[in-house]
Parts: structure tokens; C-alpha cells; sequence
């Protein structure tokens, strides 16, 4: 048969029609029969960001810090350092990495920007939450919302280890981010990073879920302690001044608080990390309530196994998991009768294959709570319980830290004082009452002329180094004091801050 024009026009169409058909279809043989199989696709995700980044950016606000321009009293921040991978990205002023050092506390005339992060609205009334190291160094927060109002920030507490804080501005009416299920989240799911980075205020970058329970200090050879680990990876774009902003997913949900980069230059290169909203939920609510975080502890050193570590000890059962090393007299984990040797691989059936993932799980308990624990001894499994307890071996509420647990007041010294002792700073103790300075040994008239190794001249400076060390997680919470009597007899004295 002849083939006219039509007829080439009609197996052209159909040859298209059948292309776009074959498009939606998997085929491939069945090895037995030789027919082919077909599996239909799945339609695409839906990628529309619009509505999620429209219910997100009014609940994303701009933070600014302020200190004096005066001398340097005390800098003890873990998340203030210079590592040539990974950067806690608060921003400077001019666009870069925040390295400034704590300043002593002035009227706002003599005070400049020293930083530009971000923050999150999680109540209509004025609660924020942010990162620590945004909040960390400052005399002064001043808090931007989408519309431009402004206001200035009271710190209701934060926590070095988690690097989280919650600040309060007095405003009604605000439009707070709902919580998410950071839980729910999957490895390749989209997400939303909105802050203001370079201060470019409102700006949305979308990425997707890279890795969840991630440690970042493990992931190379950091210099620093790094606190509580657990973070959601992403490769959504963020850079200085995101620190503290928001993740969502694509339903507006806050998912985590932008934290961290992975960074050889100080700007991003492909990696962020987010702290996860769960854990940020139960810090939060702590500080809110307490003023403090209830952390719990459950009561052992220990390492994670991998499959070299499981041969040698003649673990057949698991590869992966929380190796005991050690068990602490009058822990939970002793009452629960853990052993060294055994293998958590769950807590309340979270699975705990790295460390990462056992401390999510401890960050989100509290003294008094019962956890199941999943575990392995001979190469069978166990389930056991364990009513988990505080630092101080209890299950009673931790009251924030306060400057007046010293039990003195502190009096500025006269310049005759300082001209017969011969000294050009110090400040003394006065109305010294029961506390931890009296316990240390402490006496009325005691003038400190510094605190580990910091220089006090004022109830403020003292104050300041107290702080700093109550919120430290890396070091004891201890005062090394040294100083003088009005006889110009030099004392030293240790003060133990804990409870």
C-alpha cells in the first residue's frame, strides 16, 4: 500500500502518543515468563513553596546585639571559635563571622552592633526562640519583626549545651510559627530556611532533608566541645545572620533552628545543620517554666560499637549501637541494671545506633521520667526500665542559677581605699549573709579582685563572670577567687556553685 501524506501524519502521531505512554511505565522483563512488567510512576512531590514561605516569614524576626565599647571582662562561650570547617553563623554587622569579645554592660550610648542573627515567634505573646550564641555576649538584644516594628528582648534563660535560647518582647498579637514533627521527617523531604542573612531580612532558600541525628564534631577532628548533638542535615542555602532562624517544611511547620554550617570560608558551601524542633519544644518550655533546663541523666560512659568492635567482643547480635563502658553508682542506669558491656540499640523504641541519636532521646526527658531501654548482653536482647535523675542524683525541679545564692551584696571601692591597698580595681564584699560565699569562708569586707582569672570592678562584673560559668557545660562550676583583705592580706578562696 502506498503511504500518502495522511497516512505518514497519522503514524507520526501515534509513534508521539505511544512515546509519551512508554514515559509512564517501568518495563522490564520477568526473568521466567519473558513478559514485561510494568509499574506505573508516581507523580512528581509537589514542589510549590509559596504557601509555606508565606505563613513562615512573619513569624521570623531580626536580632541585634549591642555591647559596649569598653574593655574586655570575661569570654567563656563555647560556640565563639575559630574552626576552619564547621561556623555557629552569627553575623557581624559587615557580613562576617561573629568574634567579639564579651564587653562590660553601658548605657546605650556606648554601645555599637556587634552581631545579626535571627529568631522564631513560637507564642503570640512575645516568646522567642533563638540560638545562644546570638544572645550569648550581648548588653543589649533588639528584635526586628517582618513588618518592621521594633522592639527590645529580655533573655528568659538559655543553654550552652543545646545552644538554644528564649527571649520575651513585650508585644501582643504576633503570628508564631506552628511546631512540626522534626520525628516525621524523611531523608530527601523539602524544607524551608528562613532568617536574614548579610541582614537581607526575609530571605526563603529551599533544600532538602541530607541526613537526620547528625554529630558534626564527630564528622571531622573540631577542636571545640560542641554540646548536645543531633542535628538535621540540609542543603538549603544559609549563611551569617541565619543563625537562629527558621526550618519549615511544606506545610509552614517549624521543623529545627538553623544552627550551623559547614564552612571552610565562613560563608555557606553546602551544608546546614538545624537543631530539631523536638528538642527545641521541651528546652523552651524548661526555660519558660523553670528558668532553667531539667536535664536528665541516665548514668554511663560509653562508645559507640562498630563491626570491628562487635567481632572482638564476640557480638554476634548487632553491629551498631551504644556500647557501656562504665555504669554510675546511684544512677539510673544502675538501678536498671545495666552492665558494662551491654548494647543500648533503644530508648522507648527510638533506635540509638550513635550517640547522636541517645542524646536527642536524653535531651527531650526530664528528672522523674521512666524510659524503656532495649538493650544486648550475650547476644540476646533485653528490655529493662529506668527512672532517670538530675546531676545531683535526684528528681526534684533545678532552679535557674542566681547571682544571689553568693549571699553578699557588693560595694564600689573608694579611691582612698584603693590608694592605701595600692590597687586600681576591686570591688568589696558587704552585707555578707548565709550563701556560698560565707560557706566558701568568705568575710564582710573581703575586696575580690578577680574571678577566674577575670578582673572585677563591679557588682556587674561579678555578676557577669557568674553567669558565664553557671551556663558553661564544659567546665566546673566552680569560682577561683582571689583578692584581699583591708589589711592588705592576699587570700584566695574556691567557691563551689553547684547545688
Amino acid at each position: 500500500m502506498k503511504l500518502n501524506g495522511k497516512h505518514l501524519f497519522i503514524i507520526a502521531f501515534l509513534s508521539l502518543a505511544f512515546a509519551a505512554w512508554a514515559t509512564t511505565r517501568s518495563d522490564s522483563r520477568d526473568s521466567d515468563t519473558g513478559e514485561f512488567l510494568t509499574v506505573a510512576h508516581r507523580a512528581p512531590a509537589n514542589t510549590d513553596f509559596t504557601v509555606a514561605a508565606e505563613s513562615s516569614i512573619n513569624g521570623v524576626v531580626s536580632i541585634k546585639s549591642f555591647a559596649s565599647r569598653r574593655g574586655n571582662v570575661y569570654n567563656n562561650s563555647p560556640y565563639m571559635f575559630d574552626d576552619p570547617f564547621f561556623e555557629f553563623f552569627f553575623g557581624s554587622p559587615n557580613g562576617g563571622s561573629r568574634r567579639s569579645p564579651r564587653q562590660q554592660r553601658n548605657d546605650e550610648s556606648d554601645q555599637q552592633q556587634t552581631g545579626l542573627g535571627s529568631g522564631v515567634i513560637i507564642t503570640p505573646d512575645g516568646y522567642i526562640v533563638t540560638n545562644n550564641h546570638v544572645i550569648s555576649n550581648a548588653d543589649r538584644l533588639e528584635v526586628t519583626l517582618n513588618d518592621g516594628s521594633t522592639f527590645n528582648a529580655e533573655v528568659i534563660g538559655a543553654d550552652p549545651a543545646t545552644d538554644l535560647a528564649l527571649l520575651k518582647i513585650d508585644a501582643d498579637g504576633l503570628k508564631p510559627i506552628p511546631m512540626g514533627d522534626s520525628d516525621a521527617l524523611k531523608v530527601g523531604e523539602w524544607v524551608l530556611a528562613v532568617g536574614n542573612p548579610f541582614g537581607l531580612t526575609s530571605t526563603v532558600t529551599a533544600g532538602i532533608v541530607s541526613a537526620k541525628a547528625r554529630s558534626i564534631s564527630s564528622s571531622v577532628n573540631t577542636r571545640q566541645k560542641m554540646g548536645i548533638e543531633s542535628y538535621i542535615q540540609t542543603d538549603a542555602a544559609v549563611n551569617p545572620g541565619n543563625s537562629g532562624g527558621a526550618l519549615v517544611n511544606l506545610n509552614g511547620e517549624l521543623v529545627g533552628i538553623n544552627t550551623a554550617i559547614y564552612s571552610q570560608t565562613g560563608n555557606y558551601a553546602g551544608h546546614s545543620f538545624a537543631i530539631p524542633v523536638a528538642m527545641v519544644a521541651k528546652i523552651a518550655s524548661d526555660i519558660k517554666q523553670y528558668g532553667t533546663v531539667q536535664r536528665a541523666i541516665l548514668g554511663v560512659t560509653y562508645t559507640e560499637l562498630d563491626a570491628k568492635t562487635a567481632k572482638e567482643k564476640g557480638i554476634d547480635k548487632v553491629n551498631n549501637g551504644i556500647l557501656v563502658m562504665e555504669v554510675a553508682d546511684r544512677s539510673a542506669a544502675k538501678e536498671a541494671g545495666l552492665e558494662p558491656g551491654d548494647v543500648i540499640i533503644a530508648i522507648n523504641n527510638n533506635p540509638t545506633h550513635t550517640s547522636s541519636q541517645l542524646m536527642e532521646q536524653m535531651s527531650r526527658m526530664s528528672p522523674g521520667d521512666t524510659i524503656n531501654i532495649a538493650y544486648v548482653r550475650n547476644n540476646s536482647t533485653h528490655v529493662t526500665t529506668a527512672t532517670l535523675y538530675n546531676d545531683q542524683g535526684s528528681t526534684r525541679i533545678k532552679q535557674a542559677a542566681s547571682v544571689t545564692q553568693l549571699g553578699c551584696a557588693f560595694k564600689k571601692l573608694s579611691d582612698e581605699t584603693k590608694k592605701q591597698l595600692k590597687i586600681s580595681y576591686g570591688v568589696q564584699v558587704a552585707g555578707l549573709k548565709d550563701g556560698k560565699f560565707r560557706d566558701a569562708g568568705i568575710k564582710e569586707g573581703f575586696i575580690i579582685l578577680d574571678i577566674n582569672n577575670a578582673r572585677v570592678n563591679s557588682a556587674d562584673d561579678v555578676e557577669k563572670v557568674f553567669n558565664s560559668i553557671m551556663k558553661s557545660e564544659e567546665y566546673d562550676h566552680v569560682m577561683f577567687i582571689t583578692g584581699l583583705y583591708p589589711t592588705g592580706k592576699k587570700m584566695y578562696y574556691a567557691v563551689d556553685l553547684a547545688d
